[in-house]
């Protein structure tokens, strides 16, 4: 059986390129924390929006797909889901709420894995939902002729409950080490995951989920507000392409996790850069109402109401938001979609590009 060790093996990682990126970051996790409690009422509006764009992406990765409208109101609890798609997403909600409530909390454990998996699945009448694989899966690849091969075989399924049990002790003893480095450990679990793939349906939106619970536990909290599913969506290739470069010769224990491990660093680089983007409107007093409501529609998911404008930027009042508006209709920078008390706006992203 495969075995693992990270108490040694993430130091083999540190060239000057991952360092850089780990300095980086660092010091981005310091000043995210000051401007998180400074403005933590404010950031909200970030929280809820990064819940609907890592639900929508993380989804989408694995083509289940619903409308905006739908996804949004279950995400936010205000429907019940219809479809398969919707009840997917649905179980996916539960569970990265579980993360964001409880992160703190959750052990690293075989068991609780198998827990959030059978969340995932709370709304399927299914017996995958948390229990592993009964069968020895493959992931597959099709060629630009449309043919079939098998691109990796994971764990045997006889294996992976074991496998899944070393995976965490692994890991477990790692971080609590004083000298580990969480942002190589981190990756380094997921790979390893994913490699096992312990699941029949799943892996790849478990090991996303996990992904932000480790990060959150060793106070890597940007995910809560800059969705990191939605920017590793943007670079589905690149993300593909590192999982496999990192996974060959796996099974031997001869794998190379650097791939892997420098894009997700890029990934939580690119988010905490996000963020400071965003918060930028908040830091900076001489930044102008009308400017704050510009970016509050650009990074809002969808279509927004005056109502609901008025309502997340605080201290607006409803005269200068009626007025911004008009403004940024008129400049073709919003589109304004029907009229009276059902009016909504929405970024005109073709405009832009």
């Amino acid at each position: 059986m495969r075995e693992f060790d990270y108490t040694k093996k993430w130091q083999k990682l540190l060239t000057p390129e991952i360092v850089r990126y780990l300095t980086m970051i660092h010091e981005y996790k310091g000043e995210q924390r000051l401007i998180a409690e400074r403005h933590a009422d404010v950031l909200e509006n970030l929280v809820e929006i990064a819940k609907i764009q890592s639900t929508e992406s993380s989804n989408k990765i694995e083509g289940i797909y619903t409308s905006d409208a739908r996804l949004k109101k279950i995400v936010l609890d205000k429907t019940m889901p219809r479809t398969r798609n919707e009840r997917e997403i649905a179980g996916y909600r539960d569970v990265l709420n579980t993360i964001h409530d409880s992160y703190a909390h959750l052990p690293i454990k075989d068991t609780f894995i198998l827990q959030l998996h059978r969340d995932l699945y709370k709304f399927e009448n299914s017996s995958n939902g948390g229990q592993f694989k009964t069968t020895d899966n493959f992931i597959e690849e099709v060629d630009a002729n449309g043919n079939k091969f098998v691109r990796f075989k994971p764990m045997a399924a006889w294996e992976t409950p074991e496998g899944i049990v070393n995976l965490c002790t692994a890991y477990n003893e790692a971080i609590n080490r004083e000298d580990a480095e969480p942002l190589l450990v981190i990756p380094m679990f997921i790979i390893d995951f994913l490699c096992i793939h312990p699941f029949n349906d799943g892996n790849g939106r478990m090991s996303r989920l996990l992904t932000l619970l480790l990060l959150y536990q060793n106070n890597y909290i940007v995910g809560r507000y800059i969705s990191l599913e939605k920017l590793i969506e943007k670079t589905k290739d690149n993300y593909y392409d590192a999982l496999q470069d990192s996974s060959q010769n796996w099974a031997e224990g001869e794998n190379d996790y650097a791939p892997f491990v420098k894009y997700m660093l890029g990934i939580i680089t690119a988010a905490y850069r996000e963020f400071f983007d965003r918060t930028e409107i908040i830091e900076e007093k001489k930044v102008s109402k009308p400017d704050r409501i510009e970016e509050l529609i650009k990074n809002h998911l969808g279509t927004i109401t005056k109502k609901e404008i008025v309502e997340i930027a605080s201290g607006i009042s409803l005269t200068t938001v009626q007025r911004t508006l008009t403004e940024l209709v008129k400049e073709e920078k919003i589109i304004k979609i029907g009229n009276g008390r059902y009016t909504k706006y929405k970024w005109n992203w073709d405009k832009e590009n």
